[in-house]
């Protein structure tokens, strides 16, 4: 990777669809094949936090969004050695109201981001399951945005409302804002809804659906009471090699975005 993270948000509107399950996975995909990575979390839930076998912060993400200190002294490290965590708490709750007023209110992660990006490969934004400040916050700091979506029957409606948002985004805030892909989250195998909603999400999208299909799994459901991602607690679980399958194809398609050596870009 460059010398600058990529960074990627992790968003959807809707609740319930793995968006933390995958955040905090990919994240810790990409730090077992040493790549410098930061996740954000940036819901006031603070499950990625938690997940991450971190709870009740000192300082955390909101302080870095107010100004108060710099991103680098809000994160932390975690078990994995090349993944380090800018936890969220409850204070953050109040971030949204408190940003209202203030000067380039939707800039304010992009800025405290901005020094911190030559130290990582690249950073992941886990977000509230609303469009709010913070989530416009996490779309304007973004190179990219990757939705988990679960495939069931109103998954289609939910993404087009997002994919409206991504565009309104591109053309106020952040021009250079794309669509990572779509990872399909939550898949039973048995259930032919299921089925069904995946393969429209793949006639409508292509190729920016990710090949790699996320099951339902109880082992990555257990793993976030242990404060621990799913390759920490069962690597071997269904669950772990899917993430770690998706961790890889982002990683293909970054490579083959990349300018090849000396053609000038």
């Amino acid at each position: 990777m460059g010398s600058r993270a990529r960074v990627l948000v992790v968003a959807n509107q809707k609740g319930g669809v793995g968006k933390t399950t995958t955040a905090v996975n990919l994240a810790a995909s990409f730090a077992v094949s040493e790549r410098r990575t930061l996740l954000i979390d940036l819901d006031p839930q603070a499950n990625a936090s938690s997940g991450l076998g971190i709870a009740a912060a000192s300082t955390q993400i909101y302080d870095a969004l107010i100004g108060r200190c710099a991103l680098k002294d809000v994160t932390q490290p975690t078990e994995l050695e090349f993944l380090r965590v800018a936890p969220s708490g409850s204070d953050l709750v109040g971030a949204e109201i408190e940003l209202v007023g203030a000067e380039q209110r939707e800039h304010r992660l992009a800025r405290a981001l901005d020094e911190a990006r030559a130290d990582y490969d690249v950073v992941l934004i886990d977000c509230p399951p609303s469009l709010g400040l913070l989530t416009l916050n996490a779309l304007t700091a973004a190179d990219a945005v990757l939705v988990p979506l679960q495939a069931e029957y109103y998954a289609l409606e939910g993404l087009a409302r997002l994919l409206d948002t991504i565009e309104l985004v591109r053309q106020g805030l952040n021009p250079s804002l794309e669509l990572e892909g779509v990872v399909l989250t939550m898949m039973d195998a048995r259930n032919n809804l299921s089925r069904q909603v995946a393969d429209e999400v793949r006639s409508h999208l292509g190729d920016r659906v990710f090949a790699t299909e996320i099951p339902r799994n109880v082992r990555l459901s257990e793993a976030p009471s242990h404060g621990r991602p799913a390759l920490l607690y069962d690597v071997r679980s269904k669950g772990s090699t899917a993430y770690l399958q998706v961790a890889e194809e982002i990683l293909r398609r970054q490579a083959a975005r990349a300018p090849a050596p000396g053609d000038g870009r």
